[in-house]
């Protein structure tokens, strides 16, 4: 496939699972969109382990610096979604790099970025949730295309984010521009402040299910002891878990289903647990989300969540957490990661292949080209878990 269909697909499905890494300042998924726009761009232009890095961690920086300025939680109130709208400049930011673009032609593709940039908020109402990661799947082939236009001389606008009809324009109503170069190239916080999910669920809800499962494990509870589940959030982000017809945003759906299962995995967003295990079904029609604006005050850097469990005995515990396992503060160990990567990989690759894989990931940096790291992410014909 061409390297523009092959950063829309990579695009969707990086997204589609609800694994990323997510930066919580920025309420950015920016590894979504990143690898596989400069994974395309390197394979074509035959890059380095080590050019492919610094394209993803370029990306990341330029998308999370771009949401800053114009302002995260003012994108969602105007019903954009900040990681396709920025992430398309992350993407043309990386594939520019990987494409050895002059200054003058980075202009050019930032303009037609500006031009392309897209994605709205109006995929919290799709309950096939396929339009959501699609737009990540956007911003990734928008990017690639913009470079690869600008590189043949195509033209675009110039001062996309200095003058005229700017994307702080377009996209907030109260941008603060300065934050997109302050320190920059001195401070790395766009990858650096990367949170690495041990839940396959929106992150919103990652504080409250550490709360919820630490409960439970203290408590031993099972969810059959739970008569109801009250978790109070952020008011600027409880429409994002209330009620979400998207199970991965649901927290009537997700929280159920964690305490069953004991965490979540892939397949728990495809396949509806509330159908086949009536005390997921019971539960979920007992779990409420409670506005609270005192928690708004450290929205959307933390996602502080109170949580309260009272079970069937007529007992209540409750716990409150801003700082969910995977955040930097809370980072995860190196066996937690190899051991996410194992059983992501692991669905869909036999184990000789998953090793392989992983060995090729952790001497990258030192590869001369991104062929071999590649040509492992290929479909391959044994490539069943089974296989």
């Amino acid at each position: 496939t061409s390297l523009v269909n092959a950063a829309l697909v990579n695009g969707t499905l990086g997204y589609a699972c609800d694994v990323e890494p997510h930066h919580p300042e920025g309420v950015l998924h920016p590894v979504a969109v990143m690898l596989p726009t400069a994974l395309a761009v390197a394979e074509a232009t035959g890059a380095s382990g080590a050019r492919l890095v610094a394209a993803v961690v370029l990306g990341c920086e330029i998308e999370y610096r771009l949401s800053m300025a114009l302002g995260p939680v003012e994108q969602y109130n105007l019903g954009f979604h900040p990681s396709a709208v920025c992430g398309c400049f992350g993407a043309t930011a990386a594939a520019s790099f990987l494409l050895g673009l002059d200054a003058a032609k980075v202009e050019r593709a930032f303009g037609l970025a500006g031009c392309q940039a897209s994605g709205l908020m109006a995929w919290e109402s799709d309950e096939t949730e396929n339009s959501r990661p699609f737009q990540m799947g956007m911003a990734a082939r928008n990017g690639v295309t913009a470079a690869l236009l600008a590189a043949r001389g195509f033209g675009g606008p110039i001062g996309i984010f200095d003058h005229g009809h700017t994307v702080f324009r377009a996209f907030s109503r109260n941008p603060r521009p300065e934050l997109l170069v302050e320190e920059l190239g001195r401070r790395f916080d766009g990858i650096m402040e990367l949170a690495i999910k041990p839940y396959s669920s929106v992150s919103f809800l990652h504080p409250g299910l550490d709360t919820l499962l630490g409960i439970a494990r203290e408590q031993k509870l099972s969810i059959a002891d739970i008569e109801a589940i009250t978790i109070r959030f952020p008011s600027s982000g409880t429409h994002c878990i209330d009620n979400n017809p998207l199970k991965s945003h649901c927290a009537q759906y997700i929280l159920p289903v964690a305490l069953t299962r004991e965490g979540l995995g892939v397949r728990d967003l495809f396949e509806d647990r509330r159908l086949n295990d009536p005390e997921v079904a019971r539960l979920s029609r007992a779990v409420s989300v409670v506005a609270d604006d005192e928690l708004d005050a450290g929205f959307p850097n933390r996602y502080e969540t109170v949580l309260e469990v009272r079970t069937r005995k007529g007992e209540t515990f409750s716990g409150r957490n801003a700082i969910a396992r995977g955040y930097p503060e809370a980072a995860l160990g190196e066996a937690e990661i190899r051991a996410k990567f194992e059983r992501l990989a692991g669905t869909v690759a036999a184990p000789a292949r998953v090793r392989a894989l992983a060995s090729c990931v952790e001497g990258l940096w030192s590869q001369s080209s991104v062929s071999g790291f590649a040509d492992l992410m290929r479909p391959k014909p044994d490539a069943g878990a089974g296989g």
